[in-house]
């Protein structure tokens, strides 16, 4: 009888693999008449490409997933603060979407996007709703910690080889929490690259003696370890800690238009074909 066992699903943060693509290829690439910076469309399929055949040997369905135009726009209502470090303006490599996205078309490789959602809520969505399919995320964003199980997995391309894919006992090893308590190890230790200040004073190892032995954000106050100055920082800023527990969560619940199909996607072509192919170069 033929396999019927539907193939694993790879989800890929398209947008933060654009940014890393445009800005950390090891060179510029650009068309032959030196018009056009191709790097950014370049690099993402050279980067893709490298990712899934390096890292992932069997049949997976890859979807790429892309922030909506107005996807952080529910979390900044909430804290106008969120992701308020980011440059204002359009960032160069979203010069490169369009291209992206119909060289994706190209390879009949499916992609998602939700305009007011951001693509950590729909992987999230994806991940949890992939039933018994063994899930592997392709980004470099911790916040995607939370999802880790013996299901999920992570692949960041950027960590060295054999230390690529992380799994949840990596973050036990690495961090003494478990992924349950990430977004809750988050908001104590502060996330710089999305504006969340976490608490003055307190850094990882302090936020991992706090919650250890399993323990949440909501049984630190009944927990008898908030003395001293450390224990006054945590419950004056108790409130602001609530909020960025929120704001890091992601809304697995979120319907999807697109669902998974079970069915593995095409080999992905070199990236200098799908430049060819697109009319770029």
């Amino acid at each position: 009888m033929p396999n019927l066992r539907p193939a694993g699903l790879t989800c890929v943060d398209a947008h933060q693999l654009l940014f890393r693509a445009f800005y950390g290829f090891p060179a510029r690439i650009t068309s032959r008449d030196k018009e056009r910076d191709l790097t950014g469309v370049f690099g993402f399929f050279a980067l893709l490409r490298a990712g899934l055949r390096d890292n992932i040997s069997e049949p997976t369905e890859v979807l790429a997933v892309f922030d909506g135009e107005d996807g952080a726009a529910k979390r900044k209502a909430i804290d106008p603060g969120y992701k308020a470090n980011r440059p204002e303006g359009t960032p160069a490599p979203i010069k490169s979407l369009t291209d992206v996205k119909r060289g994706l078309d190209a390879c009949d490789i499916r992609w998602i996007e939700i305009s007011d959602e951001e693509a950590d809520d729909v992987i999230a969505a994806l991940a949890t709703g992939a039933g018994s399919r063994p899930v592997t995320i392709m980004s470099g964003d911790k916040d995607y910690y939370q999802l880790l199980t013996e299901r999920v997995s992570i692949l960041n391309t950027a960590r060295k080889p054999g230390q690529r894919i992380i799994g949840p006992a990596d973050i036990e090893t690495r961090y003494g929490i478990t992924t349950s308590q990430w977004c809750d190890f988050r908001a104590l230790s502060g996330d710089p690259s999305d504006g969340l200040p976490g608490i003055r004073g307190i850094g990882p190892k302090t936020t991992a003696r706090l919650l250890a032995g399993g323990l949440a954000l909501d049984d630190l106050p009944l927990s008898g370890r908030l003395a001293g100055r450390t224990g006054k920082a945590v419950l004056d800023g108790w409130d602001q800690l609530l909020a960025s527990r929120n704001l890091i969560r992601m809304n697995a619940g979120i319907p999807l238009p697109n669902p998974p199909t079970g069915c593995p996607s095409p080999e992905i072509p070199p990236a200098a074909t799908i430049v060819e192919e697109l009319g770029l170069w």
